[in-house]
């Protein structure tokens, strides 16, 4: 792989969006010092901060840097001030589907893996989670979050949720090819027993399976997905889904890896690619240095796959585990000695620039790391 030259649009967002995705960039700059590629990063509001600037979530300058770009770092948006008005008109969250819609963003990636090092920190067994490593594909631009919604004259409300068999198709084949490349197994969840486009999704999916002769699929529907989860995690693979269900089952299985710190996600689409990760804007602890920023490194990771550097991610993942084993952690994973966001970030930045390699000696890696942190 030579040397790439891309332009990345930084959402950073709300609350902790900003903290997070400084570290996330320090170290995408520290992959692009060591491997020689250049990175450029164009700043842009989107969420709460984009509607106290501009009175709207996603501002046209915002979705043309993004149009523009070769991939989006997101960090989170949010804020109480709209999270306990349900009567607000405008909301940071229509920017995020907007910009879904707008990008064409249909499947969301989300990989779940239970960290050796951090089971004692899931409230789950040990033994049912250990080993546990899943990726869920959610349908994103689809379902009873973009259907026609509102109200009738008698009050009572409604929401619709519609599929188009490509809709479908186009994400269950991503799902497969997932799967070939992983233990070659799918999980499809659905609701076929009550819901129309649950049916849907069943009929498309058995239709693509042949050509994917060395996946085996499975087929559950989703409240018994829900505590199969809890149940035996390590059941899972590849879990396919409808946009609402993978909302809500991706959440639940943040538990296994006992933070929702460490979860990274990608949502790719016809225009471009968006790394963020699963957190929320966390706004009580904006400004103290106490967000855990792997999840955004870990998701610059997968914008570093998205971009085909390969050992550029997997280095950047590497650092990742170095900075778990030597539990160098904030607070959350870390109470009785713990670490800032900003050290976190310096720490995996500097593993990701020098390397242990070689002869190097890894414990004066770590105190010359510590000049950093």
């Amino acid at each position: 792989m030579g040397v790439l030259k891309k332009q990345i649009a930084v959402l950073a967002g709300d609350g902790i969006g900003p903290e997070v995705c400084r570290e996330a960039i320090k170290v995408l700059e520290a992959i692009g010092e060591r491997f020689g590629h250049a990175f450029t990063f164009n700043h842009q509001l989107m969420g709460a901060c984009a509607i106290e600037a501009s009175g709207t979530p996603l501002p046209e300058h915002t979705l043309e840097a993004c149009l523009e770009a070769d991939a989006i770092l997101m960090g989170a948006i949010g804020d109480p001030k709209y999270d306990n008005d349900p009567t607000a008109k405008v909301r940071p969250e229509q920017g995020l589907l907007r910009l879904r819609k707008s990008l064409g963003l249909f499947a969301n990636i989300r990989p779940v893996t239970a960290y050796q090092v951090l089971l004692q920190h899931s409230p789950l067994k040990n033994d049912r989670i250990e080993g546990a490593d899943m990726l869920f594909f959610r349908e994103l631009t689809g379902g009873i979050y973009f259907g026609e919604k509102g109200r009738n004259a008698d009050g009572s409300a409604y929401d619709h949720c519609t599929y188009s068999r490509e809709e479908i198709s186009r994400i269950a084949h991503l799902a497969f090819q997932s799967a070939e490349g992983r233990r070659h197994k799918l999980t499809l969840v659905d609701k076929a027993n009550v819901l129309e486009t649950s049916r849907l999704w069943r009929e498309v999916v058995k239709e693509i399976a042949p050509a994917y002769p060395s996946v085996v699929v499975e087929y559950l529907f989703v409240d018994n997905a829900a505590m199969q989860l809890i149940l035996n995690p390590r059941q899972f693979d590849v879990i396919l889904t409808e946009n609402m269900f993978g909302d809500i089952l991706s959440d639940e299985a943040s538990v296994i890896a006992g933070s929702l710190g460490l979860l990274p996600s990608a949502s790719v689409g016809v225009h471009t690619a968006l790394f963020e990760p699963i957190h929320g804007s966390y706004p009580q602890a904006a400004g103290k240095g106490i967000a855990n920023p792997i999840a955004t490194i870990l998701s610059a990771a997968m914008l570093l796959e998205h971009f085909a550097l390969k050992q550029e991610a997997e280095l950047v993942r590497e650092a990742v585990q170095h900075a778990l084993d030597n539990k160098i952690l904030t607070p959350e994973l870390n109470s009785k000695a713990p670490y800032t966001t900003e050290q976190v970030g310096s720490f995996i930045a500097c593993y990701v620039k020098e390397g242990a390699g070689p002869g190097r000696d890894t414990h004066n890696l770590e105190l010359g790391c510590s000049t950093i942190i």
